[in-house]
């Protein structure tokens, strides 16, 4: 392992005594092959944040790429703020920028054709404006990544800070993990698989259970208590948000083939208390009681939001609420919903939105399984 020797005491790696690992730090070099790695410390997103530049002497003796992590990605750059936001450390957010600043001006100076291959793309949490295409150049970069076009600091740092999405709550776990080592994963306990309908009811009574179903299943029938977070795309950045790292969790999955697909994904985000799983389908067909909510068109509601017969849950982020929204919603981000519950209107049914229906689908089920019952899922959203 080649890890950063950056950054202060708080950012030193740990527990590596018994891997075979070197440390690195600004300027050093290693090989694989052929191929010559040099270390460029570049701090901003993370104090310790290194890239590296590759050079193939198969036929050059010059780099021809550069890996940058999470410093430039295509049309965006890793934001600071995350260490202050959601791993509590005050006022590591205008350092980090500062430092990102800074790093950029030695970025610049990097030959225009350098390929740039990041560590993230489209839909990250790192950045707000991370472009799909998986790589790019240093030219192209400082052509139209907006964050290379600023030369002076305090405006950089301004433009920086602002607009940034919400950290998901698990990235402070994963600070966490990243610097002692995840749970070895042969200490980690397979869930056990219930058969009774009573061992359901018994989860459902102290801990949270996922159905993992689409979403449009799970609002034509569902049993009362349980939590939607589809097994798609999404699934580990909402359950990241969503569910408690320090309590039992229980999955209803539809096939048994999705249990390690699942496993993987939560394990991937630190969450490794998954303690058991059932067969939705023969939950289904034992409780004694089954919930649903209605999907709705946004013509079949137009009039009574006019009205004020609705309460609008707007459960959008920052950014897209800024950009514009519907007049009295209340604005609730998804992932701080759990949170937030005392904020609902209890005196009128609610109208639950995001920007295509997707995460209000998440949040009708957040709040049916909270005892607040009737709502109704906006298709489409905003």
């Amino acid at each position: 392992m080649y890890v950063s020797d950056e950054g202060d005491g708080n950012w030193k790696y740990e527990n590596l005594q018994h891997i075979d690992h070197q440390l690195l730090k600004d300027g050093d070099k290693f090989k694989i092959g052929n191929l010559t790695l040099e270390v460029l410390h570049t701090p901003g997103h993370t104090p310790e944040s290194i890239s590296f530049l590759l050079t193939d002497h198969g036929g050059a003796d010059r780099p021809m790429g550069i890996f940058t992590g999470d410093f430039v990605f295509v049309g965006d750059v890793g934001r600071p703020d995350l260490l202050e936001k959601a791993a509590g450390y005050r006022g590591t957010a205008d350092l980090g920028a500062k430092q990102m600043f800074a790093s950029l001006q030695r970025f610049k100076q990097l030959p225009d054709y350098l390929q740039v291959w990041p560590a993230h793309g489209a839909g990250s949490a790192c950045g707000k404006a991370l472009g799909a295409v998986p790589s790019s150049t240093v030219g192209y970069e400082k052509m139209f990544n907006w964050a290379l076009q600023f030369t002076e600091e305090e405006p950089f740092i301004n433009a920086l800070l602002d607009g940034q999405p919400e950290p998901p709550k698990y990235f402070a776990i994963m600070k966490h993990v990243n610097k002692v080592g995840p749970a070895l994963f042969k200490d980690l306990q397979l869930p056990v698989k219930a058969t009774d309908v009573s061992e359901l009811q018994v989860w459902l009574r102290n801990d949270m259970v996922i159905d993992t179903r689409a979403a449009n299943e799970f609002a034509d029938k569902h049993i009362p208590g349980t939590i939607n977070i589809p097994f798609n795309q999404s699934f580990a950045n909402w359950c990241g948000w969503l569910v408690d790292y320090e309590a039992p969790l229980y999955v209803l999955i539809e096939e048994e083939g999705q249990l390690p697909e699942i496993l993987k994904a939560l394990r991937s985000i630190g969450i490794d208390n998954t303690t058991g799983y059932m067969d939705v389908n023969i939950a289904l067909a034992e409780v004694p009681e089954i919930e649903r909510y209605m999907n709705v068109d946004p013509h079949e509601v137009r009039e009574s939001v006019e009205k004020g017969e609705v309460a609008v849950i707007d459960v959008r982020n920052q950014a897209e609420w800024d950009e514009g929204h519907i007049p009295e919603a209340i604005h609730i981000m998804l992932g701080t919903l759990p949170d937030r519950l005392a904020e609902i209107p209890q005196d009128k049914p609610l109208l639950i939105q995001c920007a295509t229906g997707v995460r209000s689908a998440i949040a009708a089920s957040i709040l049916q399984a909270n005892g607040i019952k009737d709502v109704k899922n906006l298709l489409g959203g905003f």
